[in-house]
């Protein structure tokens, strides 16, 4: 999604709202493959969390992995690099923010199911 983000802090919140709403989309989503295929509560958390960080913080989860590993031995590879990330200086707590977010997404859309069910 290109949503117009905002650097600093309010882009890092943006970024975790955006993915709590990913983790509630992604449990509601494997409750219901779950209910059918009848499993147990916890594969359809895992899944859910899985699926969750891997949309929610997949891409800047790569471009933090990407810095890590890649050779930027010139400043025009990392020009290059950088180029492409939306706020650099925020990458990290970025990623952070989108984990803790989809994370919190899927144990608040279980909490919910498991209140509706008693």
């Amino acid at each position: 999604m290109n949503l117009p983000l905002h650097p600093g802090w309010p882009d890092d919140l943006e970024a975790g709202l955006i993915a709590l709403l990913a983790g509630l989309l992604a449990y509601a989503l494997f409750h219901a493959i779950g209910a059918r295929a009848r499993w147990a509560p916890g594969h359809a958390v895992g899944w859910a969390c899985l699926a969750a960080v891997a949309v929610a913080a997949g891409i800047d989860a790569w471009h933090l992995f990407y810095l890590g590993v890649a050779r930027l031995e010139s400043p025009v590879y990392a020009r290059i690099a950088l180029a492409r990330i939306h706020d650099p200086d925020g990458l990290g707590f970025r990623v952070v923010m989108e984990v803790l977010g989809a994370l919190a997404g899927v144990t608040l859309a279980w909490l919910y199911a498991n209140r509706a069910r008693s």
